[in-house]
């Protein structure tokens, strides 16, 4: 289990800034801009992300796409599409589709040999996750895939706030429990 926790870290930072293989951004269904992380990755990555987004037009809930970084410090931005939060009525069907953001968002880096990526907090800005119960979901799933997987040998849960960092250290460090 301590290998999967030395891969895992969380950091307080701009994901913007962060120059790994990969960042992933917490897009819309249609890929049109939005706000949050992915105004933010827009603005930073330029015209040219916009450009490809539009090619493709569209991305299911929980599924994942690639692209390159263009003008971001990142190799490549891979997109993905949380459902929105049910209330707290949440059923098991939008919990898996959460945890599906990461798994695919996992399975795209594999297949593009990514090696370093960065999660935001998918699904806790406008589509109203909870902190804690979207901060479970994501690693469980992470964690899930590195014990099935070696490629990633460094994965950021990468945080807006001091709370929400902290909230991920310390469930990272439970897990050497």
């Amino acid at each position: 289990m301590s290998a999967v926790r030395d891969r895992l870290e969380a950091v307080e930072a701009d994901i913007t800034t962060l120059a790994l293989d990969a960042i992933v951004n917490a897009a819309n269904s249609a890929l049109m801009p939005g706000g949050g992380v992915d105004g933010a990755i827009r603005r930073k990555a330029g015209r040219a992300l916009d450009e490809h987004l539009y090619r493709i037009g569209g991305c299911d809930e929980g599924e994942a796409i690639v692209t390159p970084g263009y003008a971001l410090p990142a190799k490549h931005v891979i997109h993905t599409v949380a459902p929105i939060w049910a209330g707290s009525a949440a059923s098991e069907e939008r919990e898996r589709l959460l945890a599906r953001c990461y798994e695919n968002a996992l399975i795209r880096a594999d297949e593009h040999a990514i090696r370093t990526i960065a999660f935001p907090a998918i699904g806790t800005g406008a589509y109203r996750w909870p902190a804690d119960v979207a901060a479970g979901i994501a690693l469980n799933a992470v964690v899930g895939h590195l014990r099935r997987c070696a490629l990633q040998s460094r994965v950021i849960f990468c945080c807006f706030a001091r709370a929400d960092r902290e909230r991920y250290e310390s469930m990272i460090e439970k897990l050497g429990e």
